[in-house]
């Protein structure tokens, strides 16, 4: 296969495993061939943005919206890089959400454009979600990302999240942030991102919120990315989630191949580093880790793809790639000048 062939093979969206079963959202039919359709009259539509401090628990709320994983997890602060677009399409709304990167001080120009590009969605939404860790009290960076959004003009509704993993003193965690909330008029709601409980309440909340629009996306799309990019996302989450934090951000992905064979889909991929000693990490002893890796990556990839995967690792050191706006756009990231 050539490569021109292979690329236009590759799937341009992620569709919805559970497309078949949305035949009663108007306009199905048209979607299923391709068209985006006609929404009826007063169906609702918009572009929800879930901010908040790093680690809070965004991508794994908006992996439970939308009912399949599209945005990568793990415990280490700073996971989510890009701006990612989840779609949930429902018989009344269609609610786009921008999953951002943690705002915090940044410390090099990858911290930068990740921070800028979370202040850039918080004026190209219709709604923000401030998202906060109830599982402790509100702190000075929710407080650093309130003033943020007591600048906007966009209505902003705080979510405590993490309802799950509250003591005692829920009530008084609680009160913090509906004091921060209190000052600015926004509404607070409560609902635990890992279990779905509260999420029926936060998603009619968002509705109510939402203006009479179109359908901006076919109504059986969970993302708007590329199936490469979320390839490339599941194998850096492995690597977060078995290294720890030896090596955090130091490492981007780059799919340089994908062959899509009526068995198996065939996927060759490289994993860059900033220095020798974190490819080593990543290597393990003996290639154990990067065994570890692949296996734990192509199991999740299976998923996406619903088939087979063979997937090929390489380790490449490419020095100081984080200060480099060259190579941040090579590998993908939004860098806006």
């Amino acid at each position: 296969m050539h490569d021109s062939d292979r690329q236009e093979s590759d799937r341009a969206h992620v569709n919805s495993a559970q497309a078949a079963a949305l035949p009663d959202i108007p306009g199905f039919d048209e979607a299923a061939s391709g068209m985006i359709p006609t929404a009826p009259e007063g169906y609702k539509s918009g572009f929800i943005g879930i901010l908040g401090r790093p680690n809070v628990g965004k991508s794994t709320l908006m992996n439970q919206l939308v009912g399949q994983k599209i945005a990568i997890t793990s415990p280490v602060a700073q996971t989510t890089r890009n701006r990612l677009r989840g779609i949930l399409t429902t018989p009344e709304a269609q609610c786009i959400f921008v999953d951002t990167p943690g705002i915090h001080k940044p410390h090099h120009q990858l911290g930068k454009v990740l921070v800028k590009n979370a202040r850039m969605a918080i004026d190209s939404v219709d709604i923000v979600l401030f998202v906060v860790d109830g599982s402790g009290v509100a702190g000075g960076g929710d407080r650093y990302v309130a003033e943020l959004l007591s600048q906007t003009q966009t209505p902003v509704l705080l979510g405590i999240n993490k309802s799950d993993q509250q003591a005692e003193d829920a009530e008084a965690i609680d009160q913090t942030y509906t004091e921060l909330a209190s000052v600015q008029g926004w509404t607070v709601t409560k609902f635990s991102a890992l279990t779905g409980d509260g999420l029926d309440r936060l998603q009619s909340l968002l509705v109510e919120r939402l203006e009479p629009g179109p359908y901006y996306y076919p109504p059986d799309l969970v993302t708007d990315q590329p199936e490469r990019f979320i390839m490339g996302e599941l194998i850096r989450e492995q690597i977060l989630l078995l290294t720890r934090e030896e090596v955090p951000h130091s490492v981007a992905i780059a799919i340089e191949r994908v062959d899509e064979e009526p068995e198996i889909t065939r996927i060759l991929a490289t994993i860059h580093v900033e220095r020798p000693s974190q490819k080593g990490i990543v290597l393990g002893k003996g290639g154990s880790m990067l065994k570890a890796i692949g296996t734990a990556a192509r199991l999740q990839i299976q998923k996406l793809v619903m088939g087979k995967v063979y997937l090929e690792l390489f380790v490449r050191v490419q020095p100081k790639w984080r200060q480099s706006r060259t190579r941040l756009a090579e590998f993908g990231y939004q860098v806006e000048d």
